[in-house]
């Protein structure tokens, strides 16, 4: 398949396509993100990267489809997507929630045997096998909102519009829910090198748990801590924007 019918152009966003690139990156938003997240990060690779971002259902054009609460179901959807693409070196990225699904589906195209990814970046998310006690998808709409002013995500500037917020919240709990019941068996590991961003500040990860990725691929494995919290992302681009370089130009 080319991927261009209706419904892997939901799933799959590019900002700047490149059908001609030699290598291709996919990006997976965190809870309650959405592909435009990473139009910067398009921008900056254009036009030799062909940049993939992920839009999952439940949100902006989105939001009229059910969000997927299981982080299982939402990558084996995500894998059949990426099987429909032309096979070329491809490098996922994902941040938070995204790390764990980008975490999930190279593990289910590895399984494959095919569209296995050359490396695979996790940011600002803990080991797939650490555990904390987290509900936040239980609490109410305060509660929510409260995880992400802690966290001082992109959205937190959204907060005090109501229209904004109804929209936002369906998908922000579902998300939560998925990322919060997800279990990883301790043996999974990928093949492929593994390369985890941190912030040195982040309430949800120590430096410790994001060590513990180190046990989940029997490639090689980096690991960089950046100064910042849970999105040191947003203030740290070019120097993340580095790291995805150094992927992509892997041998």
């Amino acid at each position: 398949m080319n991927g261009t019918d209706t419904s892997t152009a939901l799933w799959l966003r590019r900002f700047h396509p490149a059908p001609d690139s030699p290598v291709r990156l996919v990006c997976f938003p965190h809870a309650g993100g959405s592909a435009g997240f990473y139009r910067p990060v398009a921008t900056r690779f254009s036009p030799g990267v062909d940049v993939i971002a992920l839009q999952y259902p439940g949100r902006q054009d989105r939001r009229r489809e059910p969000c997927v609460g299981d982080i299982g179901t939402l990558a084996d959807l995500i894998t059949d997507q990426l099987l429909t693409l032309d096979e070329r070196p491809t490098v996922l990225f994902g941040h938070s929630m995204g790390a764990v699904l980008a975490f999930e589906t190279a593990w289910r195209l590895e399984q494959q045997g095919a569209h296995a990814p050359k490396a695979v970046i996790a940011s600002g998310r803990r080991g797939p096998s650490t555990t904390r006690t987290e509900t936040v998808h239980r609490l109410g709409d305060d509660g929510i909102l409260a995880e992400i002013r802690l966290l001082d995500g992109t959205q937190a500037q959204l907060l005090g519009d109501d229209e904004i917020l109804r929209m936002a919240l369906p998908a922000l709990r579902a998300d939560y829910r998925a990322i919060e019941t997800y279990r990883c068996p301790p043996d999974r590991r990928l093949r492929c090198p593994l390369t985890v961003l941190t912030g040195q500040d982040d309430p949800r990860t120590s430096l410790a748990e994001a060590r513990a990725w180190q046990h989940h691929s029997t490639g090689p494995f980096r690991l960089r801590v950046f100064p910042g919290g849970h999105f040191f992302l947003t203030d740290r681009q070019t120097a993340v924007n580095d790291e995805i370089a150094r992927e992509l130009d892997r041998p």
